[in-house]
């Protein structure tokens, strides 16, 4: 049994002998991947940051318009607007362009049209 001078007493620490490790070394191909990491990394970088400046931007100029006359629809919008798009895609373009629900106008209503 010890005694409670002991105890308290500093014991010695042992460590354990590492192995002497010799610094790590690029080979040209490790060089290489880390080169065209970062390249990768700055290029995603690039294009993300391009595109949130280019959304906050907004359009360049504002969206064609066109009054509603009475009788029109939609479809008949789509028509006289185009002929060479499907109109089925553009009335679906127009409705969600001016927040319209179920596809009805007014007569004088203004509406935005999709370039």
């Amino acid at each position: 049994m010890r005694s409670i001078e002991q105890a308290f007493e500093p014991r010695p620490v042992f460590r354990p002998v590492r192995a002497q490790r010799s610094p790590a070394r690029l080979t040209r191909r490790g060089r290489l991947v880390i080169v065209l990491g970062t390249l990768l990394v700055l290029l995603l970088a690039a294009f993300a940051l391009g595109r949130v400046a280019s959304q906050a931007a907004g359009p360049s100029r504002p969206l064609p318009t066109v009054t509603v006359q009475p009788g029109e629809t939609l479809w008949q919008i789509a028509g006289r607007v185009t002929s060479h798009v499907d109109r089925r895609v553009l009335v679906g373009e127009i409705e969600q362009l001016n927040h319209l629900s179920g596809g009805h106008v007014v007569v004088g209503q203004q509406l935005r049209l999709p370039r």
